[in-house]
């Protein structure tokens, strides 16, 4: 007996509810493509549980992203996942009847592959993040803080050349960058940075003792996402980290 399942598309910032034909199973459990878990009522009606108690699932558990989770996976932004989509360079399917797009695990990782993009997040699930700085001690430091999270790879990286090659190496999530590097500054790393569009998702914090304001906003306007003076609380870096990359911070923060 076929029934009219709500479906709550919960990866947006609010609810879009989609009606959809679905052979449903009394007491069941629907799970969605956009990977909403829906109860199904012993009276054949489908509740949408709500948004705190909707439990989601690591990158590495879902078979179909939306283009906003390829472009995170693939450190790209959107619109470009869109652009491959629609010439044909990155295969996928539309939703029936509307005009959302859908990505296949299997293609998407086909696309990275052939295009020379790491897919250690879409088989780890972990965010990257690249520690820059010249002092053993901090980074040690930041280090353990950022692995005692558990949803973080860590590199590290004690100048401005090895950070460049870094992030095209490990194509990063987040950025922990000192400003006063021994070869090349900050400002210039943030620079060499943005200059490539297939960078543009990734966000920067700087770190640095200096205290002028002018320095700081000079360091925003060339792509920082944000500013820590030392010396700092690492457990704030990790939180203002955490909510740049969109994550929900750790328990006990």
């Amino acid at each position: 007996m076929r029934k009219m399942a709500i479906i709550a598309d919960v990866w947006q910032d609010r609810y879009f509810w989609k009606k959809l034909p679905h052979r449903l199973n009394t007491g069941g459990i629907i799970k969605c493509a956009d990977q909403a878990i829906l109860m199904v009522s012993q009276s054949m009606e489908v509740q949408a549980l709500p948004r705190e108690r909707v439990k989601f699932f690591h990158m590495k558990d879902k078979n179909v992203f939306t283009t906003g989770e390829a472009a995170k996976i693939c450190k790209v932004s959107q619109q470009t996942i869109i652009r491959c989509f629609d010439s044909g360079q990155l295969k996928g399917f539309r939703v029936p009847g509307s005009r959302f797009r859908r990505i296949p695990r299997d293609l998407l990782y086909t696309f990275m592959r052939d295009n020379g993009i790491p897919t250690d997040e879409l088989e780890s699930g972990k965010r990257k993040v690249l520690i820059v700085d010249d002092d053993p001690d901090l980074v040690e430091m930041l280090v353990d803080v950022f692995q005692r999270d558990a949803r973080f790879e860590i590199s590290t990286a004690n100048n401005g050349f090895d950070a460049g090659m870094k992030v095209r190496e490990v194509r990063p999530d987040l950025v922990v960058l000192d400003v006063m590097l021994p070869d090349i500054n900050g400002k210039e790393v943030c620079q060499r940075i943005r200059s490539d569009s297939t960078l543009q998702s990734l966000k920067i914090i700087c770190i640095s003792g200096m205290v002028e304001q002018d320095k700081v906003q000079e360091l925003l306007a060339c792509g920082a996402n944000d500013f820590l003076q030392k010396p700092f609380d690492a457990d704030d870096l990790l939180a203002r980290g955490c909510k740049l990359l969109d994550m929900a911070p750790t328990s006990g923060m």
